[in-house]
């Protein structure tokens, strides 16, 4: 069965969790699909965890095209949703054409950032899923920081939420809040809310792939390392590197051989 935007809102009515992970690529998309992951993301973060880049703002519409495409092919259940990258969607005719190289690419909806109810709402108009993103939103803070720390920032918050839903929002991203904030926001909008740094009370919970394999350097409160590929994978590469310098890899289990009468023949040329 395919995953939908009513399938997410059947969840959170019923109490169950929503599950989120980025993805950049095939191979991490069939492990994902098989897991059975709710929402398969291509997000902006493929450019500091991917391509190098120092900054979401770097992504290009292209860059994100790309990649949307190479997940698309691993993915078939899934909700699958592409972040509009940085200056993508400053009007909502501009967001519209993107929007739909994006549905054409394969995704099944849009995610974008901030308070753009005038692009949700047209977008909407135009049969196109949104899912937005507030708190911390990387494509417009320089600096990491928690967003809601005061009631004057929680009230901002919690009236940016309303706003959206009201222009057509499917579903909303809370990251970098606290989960005081996201919980009371979670419980009283009718769509679902995806956390991130947002504590345990949102409807679903989203983390960067990187992250959750254990491939940054970087240690951070609200992940959790299920794995240690970062450490695993050096571990692979030296020993690989190791063996072949010692001639103990390719083993003769690895090799393949002519046949003896061709090679006989082979030989005579030398």
């Amino acid at each position: 069965m395919k995953k939908t935007i009513d399938f997410m809102m059947d969840k959170k009515k019923a109490g169950q969790k929503i599950t989120m992970l980025t993805c950049y690529d095939y191979p991490t998309a069939v492990i994902q699909e098989n897991a059975g992951i709710d929402i398969i993301f291509v997000g902006d973060s493929v450019g500091t965890n991917m391509l190098g880049y120092k900054s979401a703002t770097e992504v290009t519409l292209e860059d994100m095209l790309h990649h949307l495409k190479a997940v698309r092919r691993g993915v078939e259940k899934a909700l699958l949703v592409a972040d509009m990258p940085y200056r993508s969607y400053e009007t909502k005719e501009i967001a519209l054409k993107n929007a739909q190289l994006f549905i054409e690419a394969g995704a099944d909806a849009v995610k974008l950032e901030g308070r753009e109810e005038k692009v949700v709402e047209y977008l909407t108009k135009n049969n196109i899923d949104v899912i937005g993103h507030i708190g911390f939103t990387p494509q417009t803070h320089e600096k990491v920081s928690m967003q809601g720390k005061t009631f004057e920032q929680g009230k901002e918050l919690y009236e940016s939420a309303l706003s959206l839903q009201t222009s057509g929002l499917k579903l909303l991203v809370l990251e970098m809040v606290p989960e005081e904030v996201a919980g009371l926001i979670s419980e009283y909008l009718m769509i679902p809310t995806i956390g991130i740094a947002a504590g345990r009370y949102c409807d679903g919970q989203v983390q960067v792939i990187n992250d959750l394999l254990g491939m940054t350097q970087r240690k951070l409160v609200h992940v959790k390392e299920y794995a240690d590929y970062k450490n695993s994978t050096f571990e692979a590469v030296q020993k690989y590197k190791d063996e072949v310098e010692n001639r103990i890899f390719p083993h003769e289990n690895n090799v393949r051989n002519m046949d003896a009468d061709e090679l006989h023949e082979f030989k005579a040329l030398f």
